[in-house]
């Protein structure tokens, strides 16, 4: 599959009730050869901004979860700042409440459109 092919993929995950960050590591789990139900529940509490939309983005979040399974931990933390430039690049924020507009009322991007572009910031960053 190509980046456009897994980034829908994750948006189908999305659509039928993982959140976001689960919908991004599901959806990139061959990229590591880990199952899709271990990282599903890996990546359970990192929804809405871990819990509150006050922290990063949950579909960001699993892109960077994806990238340090593929590095093996080795120069993460330098795509984890590429992941997040990208992601901003493409979404407009990189924090919860910033996307979906709480303190603003409009929103940026919807969580449909975070999970898409964080697998297209993965694919971008780190290849597939």
């Amino acid at each position: 599959m190509d980046k456009n092919q897994i980034a829908e993929q994750a948006v189908n995950y999305k659509r039928n009730g993982y959140n976001c960050c689960q919908a991004v590591v599901t959806a990139l789990a061959e990229q590591v050869g880990r199952s899709p139900e271990e990282l599903n529940q890996l990546a359970a509490g990192f929804a809405v901004g871990m819990g509150n939309m006050e922290a990063t983005c949950g579909s960001l979040i699993g892109a960077t979860m994806i990238a340090g399974l593929k590095t093996e931990g080795k120069g993460t933390v330098m795509y984890a700042r590429q992941l997040s430039d990208r992601f901003k690049e493409l979404s407009g924020a990189l924090i919860c409440k910033d996307l979906k507009g709480r303190d603003t009322g409009v929103v940026i991007c919807p969580c449909e459109e975070c999970v898409r572009n964080a697998v297209l910031a993965y694919a971008d960053v780190m290849g597939l």
